[in-house]
């Protein structure tokens, strides 16, 4: 319940759903390619954080490998923004 870690592979231009968590931190390392999140460029190596109500809204500029770390784990904190 203290955090939950999550590795993921999105290819170059994949889509992923613009989101938000109200209780959690996001704390996400790019292991390989890049990407912009709220229209800063991420490059492999970096490490990103975002805060509650911070809305992730990735565009995949390369094939990407993250690590993602969320704390504390609360299922059920996603909340898509349209």
């Amino acid at each position: 319940e203290l955090f939950e870690v999550g590795f993921t592979v999105h290819p170059k231009d994949s889509k992923w759903d613009k989101h938000y968590h109200k209780l959690s931190t996001e704390i996400t390392f790019l292991l390989k390619g890049k990407m912009l999140m709220q229209n800063q460029e991420i490059i492999e190596g970096q490490i990103f954080i975002l805060e509650p109500y911070e809305i992730a809204d990735p565009v995949f500029l390369e094939d990407c490998t993250v690590v993602v770390i969320k704390t504390p784990s609360v299922p059920g904190d996603k909340y898509i923004v349209e």
